[in-house]
């Protein structure tokens, strides 16, 4: 029987050899399962394959482990509020609960009628009484949503979580965004307490770790396993990329990582060069000429002022395209991207 690849090239999916951020995992869970919460919301942002929606995942399952603890997806692109009451409604033990409680959401065509008592009309108070019941058991939800954007239904339940923490009901949100979508909806009138959520910028994956885990199932030596991580730049979906195709084809190096080129430009690198404005394509152009990165050498390179050198490269920093760690010097986040935008820019 055929062995199958270990790694995967699927987006949002957990991939059977997946590198854990384990710092900052602990972090979020500590935080959600202290006796008096230090925060009941974080949002995660990151590039196009940095690993988000897996991240999430991860910690999901860990609270999933404890028995006080519910989880639920959500779409974003769907009425949340009552997905909400809806998903909470259909666990049999957690609808015995509300019908005890005489909670009757009949009205919402979900199917948990209370006779004798009058139904909810809005979906909110709905989820306060919910809430409500849950903190009395000593429950805690947590609400995923990954991929948010501005939708008129994220906005009414962005407003209603707030109403819901303000009274101290045990609901905490986890969402993933790109930097653009999160950015958006902080900026939303009436959102402005998601400018005090924190936000988590996902960094890249352990140069080491990667290299072990080449070694490990791919059975590299050091020396190559090395420099295959070094190449990834940490990058979680080169990492999956590199290692599906190195295990495709045997060890085989050079068309190992042709393919891996081809298969970012393709599937990631396309469309973040088509969502950067013409500005920024610039500065990234000038970045790949240079030869070592230098604020100099790309501001002359790109006939940038100081303040619009600043402007791009913070904004670049944000989306997760670049990185900027070392004072006066930038460089290219993303693996052989410098390739593509030398490519496909155009003078």
């Amino acid at each position: 029987m055929r062995v199958a690849n270990p790694y995967n090239l699927m987006f949002g999916v957990e991939p059977p050899q997946a590198i854990s951020r384990t710092s900052q995992m602990n972090e979020v869970i500590e935080s959600f399962e202290a006796e008096l919460p230090t925060q009941q919301i974080y949002m995660i942002t990151g590039v196009r394959g940095s690993g988000k929606t897996v991240f999430m995942t991860e910690i999901s399952r860990e609270l999933s482990k404890e028995k006080d603890w519910i989880i639920v997806d959500l779409n974003s692109s769907q009425n949340l509020m009552e997905d909400l009451a809806s998903c909470l409604a259909s666990e049999n033990k957690l609808a015995l609960t509300f019908k005890s409680a005489g909670i009757n959401l009949s009205l919402f065509g979900i199917g948990l009628e209370v006779k004798g008592t009058v139904p909810i009309s809005s979906i909110q108070v709905a989820l306060t009484k919910m809430l409500e019941t849950l903190k009395k058991q000593k429950k805690r939800v947590l609400v995923c949503i990954d991929e948010v954007s501005v939708t008129e239904h994220m906005k009414a339940f962005a407003g209603a979580y707030q109403i819901f923490v303000r009274h101290e009901l045990p609901v905490f949100l986890l969402m993933t965004g790109l930097y653009a979508n999160i950015n958006n909806l902080r900026n939303e009138k009436n959102l402005t307490f998601l400018y005090r959520a924190p936000r988590i910028a996902l960094k890249p994956l352990n140069i080491t770790n990667i290299a072990l885990n080449y070694k490990r199932i791919l059975n590299t030596d050091d020396e190559k396993s090395s420099a295959m991580a070094r190449l990834t730049r940490g990058y979680p979906f080169a990492f999956q990329v590199l290692g599906h195709f190195m295990w495709k084809y045997k060890g085989d190096y050079e068309q190992a990582v042709e393919d891996a080129r081809t298969y970012l430009d393709e599937y990631v690198y396309e469309k973040i060069w088509s969502e950067i404005s013409e500005k920024d394509k610039e500065f990234l152009y000038a970045l790949a000429r240079s030869k070592d990165g230098k604020a100099k050498a790309i501001k002359e390179s790109g006939g940038f002022t100081n303040e619009d050198y600043g402007v791009y490269r913070d904004r670049l920093i944000k989306h997760g395209i670049i990185n900027g760690d070392t004072y006066g010097y930038v460089k290219f986040a993303l693996p052989m991207f410098e390739d593509y935008v030398t490519s496909n820019f155009d003078k």
